[in-house]
């Protein structure tokens, strides 16, 4: 673990790819979209993943070098293309993925390299859509073993998850995020009668001992729980472009703001406006300043 002085380093676990709609193709994939917004925010971003070797899989790395996130740990496959995911947009703006399946990110392999990467992280990063493949699967749970602190950012995507599975990840989550439809798929896998988010949040926090719980709701903002105390923030109204990366931008700047030791109602705040900001764009990774975030986030509370 870095000490309080020197720059926090994040790792973040899983898929690159491309996602292609109608009028274009980008570059996308949860774990990707958080580093993204981590390194915009000043903290140090690490990706693992993997491309095929294949002109998606250059194109892919050039753009991660252009946003300042390191390649060292993007693994080239020899035999398996890189992803493209199709997009489809519905009348309300929300999104719905076709996730071709195997390709490159499916077979990250466990190298020596990051053993030592995970040694000097503050947190490691994962997601639930990474473990559809054997491979990848078994890599994270090494890598698991071996983080201080791991967060679980749910992710679900049909039809790559199970019970099983979740009950597998779970256990490893310092900290966890998921939506409010997945809140009430999953607590639905391991309890009954369950009546309320908190009665779903108690069974998270005790039947996998999972200290910090935080459920994001679109338009009706998010929640933040620990073992003592809950918070809740408003979402900062703005005209949604799309929502595609929005979630990874609340996550990414929540762990900003957390590293730096803020209250949780500071990273909340912050959370709620650069997905606020992000839902405005097309596109999960639209430019920005940290003061431009702070500018955004000064106009959004005066006009409440």
């Amino acid at each position: 673990m870095n000490n309080s002085s020197e720059k926090k380093v994040v790792v973040c676990f899983g898929e690159v790819l491309w996602d292609v709609s109608p009028t274009a193709a980008t570059p996308g994939g949860a774990p990707m979209n958080v580093a993204y917004h981590l390194q915009q925010l000043g903290v140090e971003a690490t990706l693992i993943s993997r491309v095929g070797h294949d002109e998606r899989g250059r194109k892919l790395l050039e753009h991660l070098q252009e946003w300042g996130l390191s390649t060292a740990f993007c693994q080239v496959d020899p035999d398996h293309a890189t992803s493209e995911v199709q997009v489809r947009m519905n009348e309300n703006k929300d999104v719905s993925y076709d996730i071709v399946y195997p390709v490159a990110w499916d077979y990250i392999a466990l190298q020596e390299a990051l053993v030592p990467l995970l040694q000097h992280a503050d947190t490691l990063i994962f997601g639930s859509l990474i473990t559809r493949s054997e491979v990848s699967r078994q890599t994270l749970l090494e890598l698991l073993k071996r983080s201080a602190c791991n967060v679980f950012d749910v992710n679900l995507r049909e039809p790559y998850y199970s019970p099983d599975m979740l009950a597998q990840l779970l256990p490893h989550a310092h900290l966890l995020k998921l939506n409010l439809a997945e809140l009430e798929l999953v607590t639905n896998w391991f309890g009954r009668n369950l009546t309320t988010e908190q009665d779903r949040i108690n069974l998270l926090q005790d039947q996998f001992n999972i200290q910090e719980v935080i459920v994001t709701k679109g338009s009706r903002g998010a929640s933040f729980y620990t073992p003592a105390q809950q918070y809740f923030q408003e979402a900062y109204p703005v005209q949604v472009a799309d929502t595609i990366g929005s979630g990874d931008s609340f996550l990414a700047a929540f762990l900003a703001k957390s590293l730096s030791h803020a209250q949780p109602e500071v990273a909340l705040a912050y959370a709620a406006a650069l997905s606020a900001f992000v839902t405005m764009h097309h596109g999960a990774c639209p430019p920005y300043s940290l003061p431009l975030l702070e500018e955004f986030k000064q106009l959004k509370e005066q006009q409440r």
